[in-house]
């Protein structure tokens, strides 16, 4: 027995070191595994960045009257043993402000600011600019006008992808780009004068700055249509960064594809913010208790039930629910001011409560009118019984349904009838098909209204979270019972698992991790709340729109950009008042930008004529250069349109650089070899005038603008950087001719 004993006890002592090893060393692997995958991620990221800013890595240089120098770049790279002056400044950090700011009037401590620049490795060309006129030293690459760089840069061929600013930001754009991030920024400008890069370079700044806050809340930027995010796709990812969301207004409801499209009458209906309310009527229809419900006698003698539903109980027979059960249950968990669905609970319960009293009545009644005689245990029975009753639950359902955003708008939309005057319901009528961006904020004003009742989901969550927490209790309990009993009554100097780490920490330690980027996590959650949302073209966003982004700002830190003047959408809003007063009031700031630096002086001239045409005041954005080509215009027969399209499409596309042919959707049948899908980095591409917002082109070809809108044509006509020319049949819109 003795040695029987000391083998046990030896076997216990092996087995409990080993297991304390184990229990230590998946910790640890646990813990080097979660470290190495934040490490990958993290590292994977910046390995990204530097491949996205490799070309034009550092842009400039500053030379600082102490002598000391700076090289300025898309991101900041220090030396690996971590010195004091770095091998790079970020463009966005304090230090590199003069190289955006500083002027002959005003050096802020320059003696000379270098323009470097590069293809792929490869340093091009340089330009300095003096600021200190006592500096005598020269190198030969002065730049005597100071404006060959931005020149160069508006001057070059365009490559289907806009390109990053930061080598030529200008003072008025840097002031913008590093505002404050509290707060909603309108930024409004007119064509070509940068908002757009403007508003991403603001994006990237904004994530430099408060990197913390933004990288774990991300950033949304809000663009007009997915063509027009293809464009913008790679200027982030040039200054280093990767994780910001970019989406259509139809893509802003997790799961909902909007391929569908909506004539603009019907677009301007589903946009009003009246919409909000009718939604909220027709959820409030379905806890209505219909009208017409069998009279059914009760058995009791001496009884009359009202008008009442049947509910069909396998055990007890039939119970009766009757209206005015109905609208007290309805009408209290109306009160408790929840969601359609997570007031439905509410409903049950009470519905559950009267049917349960009911049949405590029947089966407890004293036959001589005495108290009923059965007890509270027994009545709780009886209302576990109702409770677990699926025909009391189809009851329940056909009274107060648990709804999806789906059902509700595709059921309204296919009966409008009753909460829309007549005209406005025939627009929206459908049955069916693809959703369009106009439902996308009604699906999400539907999700507002239903809310989701998550209490299962939470339940099984803090189930499976409790076996975690027992099987790592039973691991340390396990470890703690191989000690050796030897030395029982002394107390062991020997740390076990248990004495280091207790089971919650354990399982914690154990749980799946998510390791998504907080723009991905924020894709497939409409409820996220953003640090920071962007929109460009705001003013074409509609009333319903407008309430789905709030939701997803609630700390009301926005930057909008766009021109109240491009308005081309019906159910757009016309004024930066009208967008904002609703929720913010008049606390908001504005800033306008009026130097365009895309549209030559003489397009701009004919631009700005057609808009004079309708609105006389109309001022057009300064542009800061001129081509000497003024645009052409050639009128041809109706049968010869399109000839003369590709005729003109053959003779003026760019050697390098892209032309647009911008014309209305119905004559698209028959330009067919130059229309396809929209791929901007093609040489030439065929547009509407609506997927012409925000992007630009070598050369662009404008047909019939009789039939185009005032909005659509002042776009049209200023999305050129070097030729534009008009081909049409019928006769000229005022200005232009």
């Amino acid at each position: 027995m003795d040695l029987l004993h000391e083998r046990i006890t030896a076997l216990r002592e092996e087995a409990g070191a080993m297991l304390r090893a184990t229990i230590g060393q998946l910790s640890t692997n646990f813990q080097a595994r979660v470290e190495r995958d934040a490490s990958i991620a993290e590292q994977s990221a910046e390995l990204a960045a530097l491949h996205s800013v490799d070309s034009g890595l550092c842009f400039g240089r500053i030379d600082l009257r102490d002598g000391s120098h700076h090289h300025i770049g898309r991101i900041g790279i220090r030396k690996d043993d971590a010195e004091l002056t770095p091998l790079l400044i970020d463009w966005r950090a304090p230090v590199a402000r003069p190289f955006y700011l500083a002027t002959g009037y005003e050096p802020m401590g320059l003696r000379r600011r270098r323009h470097i620049t590069s293809r792929g490795h490869t340093v091009t060309a340089l330009h300095d600019e003096i600021l200190d006129l006592n500096d005598t030293t020269r190198t030969g690459y002065e730049d005597h006008d100071g404006d060959t760089v931005l020149l160069a840069a508006l001057g070059a061929a365009r490559t289907g992808r806009m390109a990053d600013i930061v080598q030529t930001i200008q003072a008025e754009q840097d002031r913008i780009i590093r505002a404050p991030r509290q707060g909603i920024l309108v930024v409004e400008g007119g064509p070509g004068t940068g908002k757009t890069a403007v508003a991403l370079h603001r994006a990237a700044y904004l994530l430099y700055a408060h990197r913390e806050q933004l990288a774990r809340r991300a950033v949304l930027i809000v663009g007009p249509n997915p063509a027009f995010l293809g464009y913008i796709g790679e200027v982030l990812p040039s200054l280093g960064e990767t994780g910001v969301l970019l989406a259509t207004p139809g893509e802003l409801f997790p799961g909902v594809h909007a391929t569908g499209t909506d004539t603009p009458a019907t677009a301007e209906v589903k946009g009003r913010v009246a919409m909000a309310d009718v939604l909220a009527r027709v959820i409030s229809d379905r806890q209505s208790l219909p009208e017409d419900l069998p009279a059914v006698d009760h058995e009791s003698e001496g009884l009359v039930p009202e008008p009442a539903l049947e509910i069909d109980h396998s055990e007890y027979g039939t119970l009766l629910l009757g209206r005015e059960m109905a609208y007290e249950a309805r009408d209290r968990a109306r009160g408790i001011g929840l969601p359609h669905n997570l007031a439905r609970p509410h409903f049950a319960f009470r519905i559950i409560d009267a049917l349960t009293a009911q049949l405590a009545d029947r089966l407890g009644a004293d036959p001589y009118g005495g108290p009923n005689l059965l007890g509270p245990d027994d009545i709780a029975q009886l209302g576990k019984e109702i409770a677990t009753s699926p025909e009391v639950h189809q009851a329940i359902d056909q009274l107060w349904p648990e709804l999806t955003p789906h059902q509700v708008l595709g059921d309204f939309l296919a009966e409008p009838d009753g909460h829309l005057p007549t005209e406005d319901a025939e627009l929206i009528r459908r049955t069916g098909g693809p959703w369009t961006p106009a439902d996308v904020p009604l699906l999400d004003e539907a999700a507002e209204l239903l809310g989701v009742d998550d209490t299962a989901q939470r339940a099984a969550e803090e189930s499976e979270r409790l076996e975690r927490i027992a099987y790592a209790q039973g691991v340390l309990d396990l470890s703690a019972g191989s000690k050796t009993y030897e030395f029982e009554d002394e107390e062991s100097e020997v740390l076990a698992a248990h004495d280091i780490i207790d089971a919650e920490r354990m399982a914690q330690r154990h749980e799946e991790r998510d390791h998504r980027s907080a723009a991905e996590r924020a894709a497939a959650d409409r409820t996220w709340a953003f640090g920071h949302i962007i929109v460009d073209e705001a003013q074409e966003l509609s009333a319903m729109a407008w309430r789905l982004l709030m939701r997803r700002c609630p700390a009301r830190s926005m930057t909008l950009v766009g021109d109240p003047a491009q308005t081309g959408d019906a159910a757009g809003m016309r004024s930066w008042q009208q967008i904002l007063e609703p929720y913010v009031g008049k606390r908001w700031q504005h800033t306008r930008l009026g130097v365009n630096y895309r549209t030559p002086a003489e397009i701009m001239e004919l631009a700005a004529a057609v808009r004079r045409a309708s609105s006389p005041g109309f001022e057009p954005p300064r542009s800061v250069r001129s081509t000497g080509v003024p645009p052409w215009i050639e009128r041809v027969p109706g049968e010869g349109l399109a000839a003369a399209v590709l005729a003109a499409v053959a003779r003026e596309a760019p050697d390098e650089g892209r032309l647009a042919v911008i014309a209305p959707r119905e004559l698209h049948q028959g330009l067919e070899s130059i229309g396809g899908p929209v791929d901007l980095t093609r040489t030439v591409v065929l547009l509407e005038p609506r997927q012409a917002k925000g992007l630009e082109f070598d050369t662009v070809i404008v047909v019939e603008p009789a039939l185009f809108g005032d909005s659509d044509l002042y776009v049209a006509l200023t999305r050129a950087t070097q030729h534009l020319g008009v081909i049409h049949t019928e006769e000229l819109p005022k200005g232009m001719s």
